[in-house]
Order: structure tokens, then sequence, then C-alpha cells
């Protein structure tokens, strides 16, 4: 699908906020209401463009998180498929570099992510499993920078939190019909949820039809504290991911480019940036998984599809 100046922009707007209404929608893109309703109605059909709801995920629970490098012996098509199957893993892709596949698994404290690690050691035609621990994750497209902190989420909340994993851009009309609430009560709880750091709604689109098609991972040794270098590439408009981690590098991270040039120009000038002792790099060659609204075990409600 092949998006004009205009698709562009409804993309970029929903991908800061996925609930902007069409009437301020069309404001900023310069189209009147029906034709921005019609524009982003076709972006959603076509299945190049998804809005949901990401669940932050202290809020369920999931407070330990890693990044795996996998190698295989065989097929590595078939390993990334065995570990996108696991509910812990968010994310899966096919890479080309020193290992065959990268993941990120995400549970409930260190003991359940040790046994979702020993769990990916044990699939058959897994040969090597090398772990990065996350400590904190320091750039995120899907969440808000902080944590939301406390939250006591009610049966409402959660029931709230549910249908906008579904559909986040679900009227407050229907939202209410689902909750049974009022329109206002139901506007009332979303935005304190939205506000609140509880939950984020917003675009998800394929990295090649933003002319981003081109996804490199890297991990970063420092000398000293990680903290100089993460503050200068959390800026960097290329570096879509940044997590502080343990393990063989101090931080791992994605480079969202337009070209191969683009990557390789960033990575020369990551690596001439103060503090870098070395940096590591693989190319996401196919992506397998990519879903954030993530059950728990003590998720009530109906599970998302």
């Amino acid at each position: 699908m092949d998006l004009d100046r205009i698709d562009l922009a409804v993309v970029r707007e929903l991908q800061t906020d996925g609930r902007l209404t069409y009437e301020t929608l069309a404001q900023r893109v310069g189209l009147s209401r029906p034709a921005t309703r019609a524009r982003v109605q076709r972006l959603l059909d076509s299945g190049a463009v998804r809005v949901v709801a990401v669940v932050h995920p202290v809020v369920r629970g999931l407070t330990a998180s890693a990044h795996l490098s996998i190698d295989t012996h065989g097929p590595a098509e078939r390993v990334a498929r065995e570990i996108a199957a696991m509910p812990q893993a968010p994310f899966v892709t096919l890479t080309a570099g020193r290992r065959a596949v990268m993941a990120e698994l995400r549970t409930e404290g260190f003991d359940a992510l040790d046994r979702a690690i020993e769990r990916v050691r044990s699939l058959p035609g897994v040969s090597t499993v090398d772990p990065l621990i996350s400590v904190r994750h320091m750039k995120d497209p899907y969440l808000l920078a902080d944590n939301p902190g406390a939250h006591e989420l009610d049966d409402t909340d959660r029931t709230i939190l549910n249908e906008l994993e579904q559909d986040g851009r679900l009227p407050f009309a229907e939202l209410a019909e689902r909750v049974g609430l009022s329109p206002g009560a139901t506007r009332s709880r979303t935005l304190r949820l939205l506000e609140g750091g509880v939950v984020k709604v917003l675009a998800l689109v394929r990295p090649e039809l933003l002319g981003l098609g081109y996804l490199c991972g890297f991990a970063v040794r420092v000398d000293g504290e990680r903290e100089p270098v993460a503050s200068t590439l959390v800026d960097w408009k290329r570096v879509s991911f940044l997590s502080a981690c343990n393990g063989r590098a101090e931080l791992v991270g994605t480079i969202s480019a337009e070209s191969l040039g683009a990557v390789r120009a960033t990575l020369d000038d990551m690596r001439t940036c103060p503090g870098v002792r070395g940096v590591e790099s693989w190319v996401h060659l196919e992506l397998i998984k990519e879903r954030y609204d993530m059950d728990a075990p003590n998720r009530r409600g109906p599970a998302a599809p």
C-alpha cells in the first residue's frame, strides 16, 4: 500500500495519540472530518495500520524483561515461531548477524524470567541463548517515559483496558455500553488511565510504509557509567528503542532508518560517541511477532485475541 503525504500525516498523528478525535485530526492534516474519517478507515481496513492500546507492563505485573540473541541448528524460522507462541514473548524477529533470532521476553518477576529463558533454551533447534537482562527502558515507542506508579484498578478499569486492547479507537459511547457506565463516567475513567500512564493508545505501522524499512538492532559496551552514553543515544531520531541492561553489553536498542546507508552512518556515529567501547549490530530480516497486549495471570475479563 502506497501512502501519500496526507496518509503519512494521519499516521504520524495517530502514532502520537491513537484516540485523537476525527475533528482534531482533520484540523491537523487539513481535511474535512468525513474525508479524514474515510482515510483512517481505509488505512485500518488495509491492515497496514493498527490502532491498539498498550497497557504498561508494570500494571500487568510484568516487571522483568530480557532481550535474547538465539542461534539455531537447522532452520531458524521454526524456532522463531515456537518462541513467538510463548505468551511471555511480545517481540520476535529473524535476523542477519551473529545470531539468527532475536526475541524479547516480559514476565512477572525474575524467577519467571529465568524459567522463560530456560524454556527457550530447551526448544528443539536452539543451540545458543545469550540474554541481556533489562534494568530500565529508556526509550520505547509503546510506553510513556515513566512508570505509572501505584494504581488501584477495579474490575471496571480492567474491562476498559481489555476493550481498548481489542480496539484502540472504540468510541466512548460504545465503550460505555460494554463497560456498563454512562458515557461521561466512561470517558472520565479512560482519560484517568491514559493520563496516568497506565495505558497508551497508538498506531502501529509497518516501518517500510513510513520510509523506515530498515531495522537494525545494536548492543553497546561502554567505558565507565552508561548514563552519559544513554543520554546521547536516546535523543537520536533514528534510535527508536533503547534499554539499559546487564550482560555482554550495557545498552541494547533499535535503529529505524530509511536506507542501509543511514543505518551504517548511525552505527559509525555510535562508535565515535565518547564512552562507547564497542558496538555489536544485527539486521532484522523478518518480523515474526510484535504484540504488546500481553496477558498476565492476574488479568480479569476476556483475553485479547
